[in-house]
């Protein structure tokens, strides 16, 4: 139901505020989906480590990563910029180095802001999955994220839920084949589906802003 008022997002007893293209909206409350899939648990314990991790640092290192926080600024879903705490910054770098298969870090490193791929053009048939990227090849230590939606209609034209396939090898070189990953997260590619994509520049814990695109299964 579409409603005029200040801007408002999340939940209340069985109502949720959210908002989309036309404006704001309710709508009831959804009970939130517990799969309980291997990535799920994987994800799990990517934060517990992070939790873990945060616990046995000595105050001089939390300290180190409060300033880190600070400069580390996102939007949320009102569209309203925040700094993090020195827990998230930690969790957020760390959980990003868990995920390419890097080493954790006790001590804040410098804020790095790597730049956006350029472009990433894909070929997706039913017996292939690749996307060629620029720039290629990355600089050191840089990787690319990709993240995938499941296979939807091909008159869709947005798609929030994307979740986390592959990512390249550091220093990687175009293009990147994530087949065999896609298909172990959500199953085989059907013709005539659309699938949302976006991909990210990695570099020591950082990530790009999103380059976000959809093709039509070929």
């Amino acid at each position: 139901m579409k409603h005029l008022n200040v801007p408002q997002s999340g939940s209340q007893a069985d109502t949720t505020a959210s908002r989309n293209r036309y404006g704001q909206y309710y709508r009831t409350r959804a009970t939130p989906v517990n799969p309980n899939s291997s990535a799920q648990g994987s994800a799990r314990a990517r934060l517990a480590a992070g939790a873990a991790g945060w616990r046995a640092l000595t105050d001089a290192q939390r300290l180190g990563w409060d300033t880190l926080g600070s400069q580390m600024q996102r939007t949320d879903s009102l569209g309203q910029s925040y700094t993090l705490t020195g827990f998230q910054a930690y969790v957020s770098v760390n959980n990003n180095k868990q995920l390419v298969g890097d080493a954790l870090v006790d001590e804040a490193p410098a804020l790095l802001t790597p730049e956006a791929i350029l472009t990433a053009t894909p070929t997706f048939s039913d017996t292939a999955m690749s996307l060629a990227f620029t720039p290629t090849p990355l600089g050191t230590g840089e990787r690319i994220l990709v993240f995938c939606s499941v296979q939807k209609s091909a008159g869709r034209k947005f798609e929030g839920d994307v979740r986390y396939v592959q990512c390249s090898a550091a220093a990687g070189t175009s293009p990147i084949d994530i087949e065999t990953a896609y298909i172990a997260r959500f199953g085989g590619l059907v013709t005539g589906n659309k699938v949302f994509y976006q991909v990210y520049r990695y570099v020591g814990g950082f990530v790009s802003g999103p380059l976000t695109a959809s093709a039509i299964v070929g």
